[in-house]
C-alpha cells in the first residue's frame, strides 16, 4: 500500500493505523511507487486548490488518475476524498482529478447559531441500504472522526456508500469499483476507522 505523499495529508497516522491492523504502508513521494502499488492511499489536509497543486507540481496527476483506472484498490481520505471529484467551489474553485462526477460544496450557512463550521467531531454514518460497501464490515452504523467545512454533491447519488448529518446530509463514503474515498478520518476513528483501514488492506490482496 503506497499513502501519496504531495505534501498535504495525514501521513504517519495513516500509516501507523493499516500496520495497526497488520498491513505494510509506505509514504511514498515518487509517482513510479504508485504503479507499482497493490494499493493507493491519497490523504489530504487544507485547502482543495492547494492540495491540487501540490499533485501537481510533484507530477502525481497522471500517475494518480491511472491508479485509480487500474481497478487496483484506492482510498481518498478527506481532501484526498474531495480530489476525487471533478472541481471545488473552495475559494476562487479549483478542478479536481474528474474521477466521480460531481462538485465540492461549503456547508450552507443557514444562520442557525449550532450549526458550526467547520463541522468538526464524532458523528454517526447512515448506511445507504442500496450500496453494501465492501470497507464497511461492522454491522452497525459506526461514529467516526471528521474535521471539513466542505463536502462532494456527487452527480450520481449510486456513487454513495454512506451520508452523514451536519445541518445537512452529506455523502460521507463514496465509490465506484475499486475507487473509494472517506469524508472523514479512518486513522483517527478508532476501531471503527481501523475496521476500515483493515477492509482496504484485504482488498489489496486479494
Amino acid at each position: 500500500i503506497v499513502i501519496v505523499d504531495y505534501g498535504m495529508g495525514n501521513l504517519r497516522s495513516a500509516q501507523k493505523g493499516f500496520e495497526k491492523v497488520g498491513f505494510e504502508a509506505i509514504v511514498s513521494s515518487d509517482p513510479a511507487d504508485i504503479e507499482r502499488a497493490d494499493g493507493v492511499v491519497l490523504p489530504g489536509v487544507g485547502a482543495f486548490a492547494d492540495c491540487y497543486a501540490g499533485l501537481a507540481e510533484r507530477n502525481f496527476i497522471e500517475p494518480v488518475k491511472a491508479a485509480a483506472a487500474s481497478g487496483r484498490p484506492f482510498l481518498g481520505i478527506c481532501v484526498g476524498m474531495q480530489l476525487l471529484f471533478d472541481r471545488s467551489e473552495e475559494g476562487v474553485g479549483s478542478e479536481g482529478l474528474g474521477i466521480l462526477p460531481g462538485t465540492v460544496v461549503r456547508f450552507p450557512m443557514n444562520g442557525s447559531s449550532d450549526l458550526k463550521v467547520p463541522h468538526m467531531g464524532w458523528n454517526q454514518l447512515r448506511i445507504n441500504p442500496d450500496r453494501p460497501c465492501p470497507l464497511l464490515t461492522e454491522s452497525t452504523e459506526p461514529y467516526v472522526y471528521f474535521v471539513h467545512s466542505y463536502f462532494p454533491k456527487p452527480e450520481n447519488e449510486s456513487d454513495v456508500y454512506a451520508y452523514a448529518t451536519h445541518g445537512v446530509e452529506f455523502p460521507a463514503i463514496v465509490g465506484r469499483d475499486n475507487v473509494f474515498g472517506s469524508q472523514f478520518h479512518p486513522e483517527k476513528s478508532q476501531q471503527s476507522g481501523l475496521s476500515i483501514l483493515k477492509a482496504f488492506g484485504e482488498l489489496t490482496n486479494s
